[in-house]
């Protein structure tokens, strides 16, 4: 099982998160971005530096990504394409999408972003907080510990 990180936009303390859960149970992590992030020298973790344009980290970590692995990403459209490859995806807020999940998701994402173009309502998602922090933390463990135990 691998790791992935859609790094671009992917809060710091998230990346704090996830640096020292891989470091705990040594799991391959692998940081995808175009913005060329500085990331630990751990022998476990490396980054895919992919140029600059719409989608072309999602494409890569759609390339990639196998049954299994998991990717962390607030982008609905990408997890709804690595969960259809086999893989899960986890979100910086602690949401955890699956087949069973994802389909539902995407269609709410889809409606905002139809009534956010019109003008029907404004603003984006809400301010990142310690309790969203919180539940990608227990997410990601609980997640991580499972594999581990059936490996």
């Amino acid at each position: 099982m691998l790791l992935y990180v859609d790094a671009d936009a992917c809060p710091r303390v998230i990346k704090e998160i996830i640096y020292r859960a891989v470091a705990r149970i040594n799991i391959q992590l692998i940081m995808v971005s175009n913005l060329n992030l500085k990331v630990s020298d751990a022998p476990n973790i490396r980054c895919i530096d992919v140029p600059e344009g719409p989608d072309v980290a999602d494409d890569k970590i759609v390339e990639l990504v196998e049954n299994g692995d998991l990717v962390i990403t607030a982008d609905i459209p990408l997890a709804d394409r690595v969960v259809a490859k086999g893989a899960f995806a986890l979100d910086p807020r602690g949401d955890f999408h699956t087949r069973e999940t994802i389909k539902q998701r995407l269609a709410v994402r889809n409606l905002m972003d139809h009534l956010r173009s019109n003008d029907i309502i404004t603003g984006g998602p809400a301010p990142f907080t310690l309790k969203d922090r919180q539940a990608f933390a227990n997410q990601l463990d609980k997640f991580l510990t499972r594999i581990a135990f059936t490996q």
